[in-house]
């Protein structure tokens, strides 16, 4: 064989890592899965429990549309491993209305026409709950920059909430919305 000529390798399978067990807490129900190791949060959720209020936007954790709360805090769940929140309260938008009633975000969304098309709605509400819960706690942001907030104006909305996209452009009604429902 010529020394120019290369051999081709074989491919390398990734070894096999069996499904693993785990308990999700998901909108206040305990679920036991046996999930493989490398299943994003977000999967799980649509495609195992068929929570499917969470959206998959970019798959990426550039739009937000898969934002989960986590412990009270938000996540893009399609960044996240399920296996990795084993035992941690997982609140999604299903988990949000309390008693038949829609929680104060959801409502101040539905006011005010906070979205078009609906498919980001889903993460823009637990944002804002997060966004909500940050500002009570007076977390510090971008605008604030480094002091403790002061209130909720427009650019702290938009400061805090730019980790969600909308395609359609509501982003006047959803400032207006977490307005409202900061006001609740």
């Amino acid at each position: 064989m010529p020394d120019d000529e290369l051999t081709p390798l074989a491919p390398v399978a990734a070894p096999y890592v069996p499904p693993q067990p785990l308990t999700l807490r998901i909108n206040g129900s305990e679920h036991q899965l046996h999930l493989e190791p490398r299943v994003s949060l977000l999967d799980a959720l649509r495609e195992t429990l068929h929570l499917t209020g969470t959206k998959k936007g970019c798959d990426r954790g550039q739009c937000g549309a898969c934002t989960v709360l986590v412990d009270g805090q938000r996540i893009n769940s399609c960044l996240t491993l399920a296996v990795m929140h084993d035992g941690r309260e997982i609140t999604t938008v299903e988990g949000l209305a309390q008693d038949g009633q829609p929680h104060p975000v959801q409502q101040a969304f539905m006011d005010h026409d906070g979205f078009q098309c609906g498919y980001c709605t889903p993460g823009q509400v637990c944002s804002t709950v997060a966004l909500l819960r940050e500002i009570a706690e007076g977390q510090a942001s971008a605008v604030t920059r480094g002091e403790r907030p002061q209130g909720l104006d427009e650019d702290e909305i938009r400061e805090r909430m730019s980790g969600n996209l909308c395609r359609c452009g509501a982003y006047q009604n959803i400032v207006a919305a977490i307005r409202t429902a900061a006001a609740v």
